[in-house]
C-alpha cells in the first residue's frame, strides 16, 4: 500500500476488502517505548452498507463499556464517520487474532443484549435519544455469524 494520505484508512483501497474484518491499521511506538497499535473494526462492506447512527452509537456504547473486561489497556473505541465500522486503540503489540477473540466474545454478548443500554441518560451522553438496541444487535448478530464463517481477513 502507497501511502498517499496521512490517515491510514484513507489510503486503504476500499474496493479491495471484504467485510466484516479486523484490520490492523498501524502500530507506533512512543518516546518511552510504548507500543500503541490501532485496528479496523468493519461491521459493514464500504460503499455499499453502513450502520444507522442510533445503531452504532448503541454498539459503541456497549463495545466500550464491556470490551474493558476482556481486555486490558484499552485507549479508544470510536465509531467511523463512514459508519460502517469502529477504530479500536491499544497499549501494546498485538494483532488481529487477538484483538478478533475478545471482540467476538463482546459481540456475541451485544447480538443478545436484554438489559438497558449503559450511559444513555441526559448527565451521562451527548446525545441520549439516538440509541437503536436492536439495530445494534442485529449488526453484532450479523457481525459474529460472518467472522466465524470467514475468519478476520478483510482480504479474502
Amino acid at each position: 500500500m502507497e501511502k498517499k494520505y496521512n490517515v491510514d484508512s484513507f489510503n486503504l483501497d476500499h474496493t479491495k476488502v471484504t467485510a466484516p474484518f479486523v484490520r490492523l491499521a498501524s502500530k507506533k511506538e512512543g518516546p518511552k517505548g510504548d507500543v500503541v497499535t490501532k485496528f479496523d473494526i468493519r461491521f459493514c462492506q464500504p460503499n455499499k452498507e453502513f450502520l444507522t447512527t442510533g445503531a452504532i452509537h448503541t454498539l459503541e456504547h456497549l463495545m466500550a463499556e464491556y470490551i474493558r473486561d476482556e481486555m486490558e489497556d484499552v485507549i479508544d473505541l470510536s465509531p467511523m464517520g463512514c459508519r460502517t465500522g469502529f477504530y479500536f486503540t491499544i497499549f501494546g503489540d498485538h494483532d488481529e487474532e487477538y484483538v478478533c477473540g475478545h471482540l467476538l466474545n463482546v459481540l456475541k454478548k451485544v447480538a443478545v443484549w436484554d438489559k438497558p443500554v449503559p450511559a444513555t441518560t441526559e448527565q451521562e451522553c451527548g446525545n441520549y435519544r439516538d440509541h437503536d438496541l436492536e439495530g445494534a444487535k442485529a449488526a453484532a448478530g450479523k457481525w459474529v455469524q460472518e467472522i466465524e464463517k470467514k475468519g478476520w481477513n478483510a482480504f479474502i
